[in-house]
């Protein structure tokens, strides 16, 4: 299973899917959409913009081009929803 592909072309306005685990309550973990923005301190990288932050796109964050593929890598390395919670 790719996890991260070194090789994908990211442009700004693409829309993709990464794990994001609840800072409150760091046993849950989501798949959530992000999108790809220019980094607004330096307009020649890419940054993934999600919940109104700004993250490094970087080959550390696992980054999913469809939701479907997400949910593959989340079963994985999770298991399914309905084997329960994180531990």
């Amino acid at each position: 299973m790719t996890l991260y592909n070194e090789n994908q072309t990211f442009q700004a306005g693409d829309i993709v899917y990464v794990f994001y685990r609840n800072p409150h309550t760091q046993d849950v973990a989501n798949i959530q959409a992000a999108a790809i923005v220019k980094n607004p301190d330096d307009s020649n990288q890419l940054s993934l913009f999600l919940y109104e932050n700004y993250y490094p796109l970087s080959n550390e964050v696992a980054v999913y081009t469809t939701e479907e593929e997400a949910q593959q890598a989340y079963n994985y390395y999770y298991g399914d929803v309905s084997e329960g919670r994180l531990e």
